[in-house]
């Protein structure tokens, strides 16, 4: 165990968002510990990939448990696992809606609370949940009904339990980005996306690297929900 040294969970962190996540993290000292449904071992000492569908209950305590065992704490908490299901509200299925709350919502709220649970005993910690500018601004383009009702979900709770955990050191933000480009969005997609944003263009991956990183080194900053998304939540443009 290397207690000196902070460690951060990062979920849904085998692509994308997550995999920029790993690798900043990593390059600035943090061990890490990754989750993802499909993941590889890691041969790297500061890497401890985690297998697991984040709606299973029993995945949260494996990643947790794991993170202790190896490193002996955990300061950060990335929430970062999600799932886009774009549907007219009357077609969503109740195996979507499972699947959607499974992942976004109920993931999110085990692994949080058994971070929240570990955080105090180096004396507090991070939690960031990653949502989306959907929350905040619907598009008629792009109907989102399952995002908003649980990206909404981490978007509120960012600010409940930033209050209820200030007093124990434990902050709490989300980043809320736009349409960024990841491996989820085919390239023939790209031109069109970019038409959803004020600023005429996806987010890079970087971007919400950066934000989430920003949020990690502002000690004075809880309960914010920063947005990278060209501008999308301002409003209809």
């Amino acid at each position: 165990m290397r207690e000196e040294r902070k460690v951060v969970l990062i979920s849904g962190a085998s692509r994308g968002i997550g995999a920029g996540l790993v690798k900043e993290f990593l390059d600035r000292g943090y061990c890490v510990v990754a989750n993802s449904r499909t993941i590889e071992p890691s041969p790297s000492r500061d890497l401890l990939t985690v297998a697991g569908d984040i709606a299973d209950p029993e995945t949260a305590s494996r990643i947790v448990g794991a993170a202790i065992d190896r490193f002996g704490r955990v300061d950060t908490l990335v929430n970062n696992a999600g799932i886009f299901l774009s549907k007219q509200f009357v077609d969503y299925s109740e195996a979507d809606f499972a699947m959607v709350v499974g992942v976004n919502l109920a993931g999110s709220f085990r692994l949080s609370q058994r971070a929240a649970t570990a955080m105090p005993r180096q004396g507090g910690g991070h939690i960031v949940n990653i949502t989306t500018s959907l929350v905040d601004q619907p598009m008629t383009a792009v109907p989102s009904a399952l995002a908003a009702l649980t990206k909404g979900g981490l978007d509120a709770v960012t600010r409940s339990l930033a209050i209820e955990y200030a007093g124990k050191g434990i902050r709490v933000n989300a980043v809320s980005p736009g349409i960024i480009k990841t491996p989820m969005h085919a390239p023939e997609t790209h031109d069109f996306l970019a038409t959803l944003h004020p600023m005429g263009r996806m987010g890079a991956i970087e971007e919400i690297v950066e934000a989430v990183l920003y949020l990690e080194t502002a000690g004075f900053v809880t309960g914010e929900t920063l947005h990278v998304d060209g501008g999308a939540h301002a409003g209809q443009w």
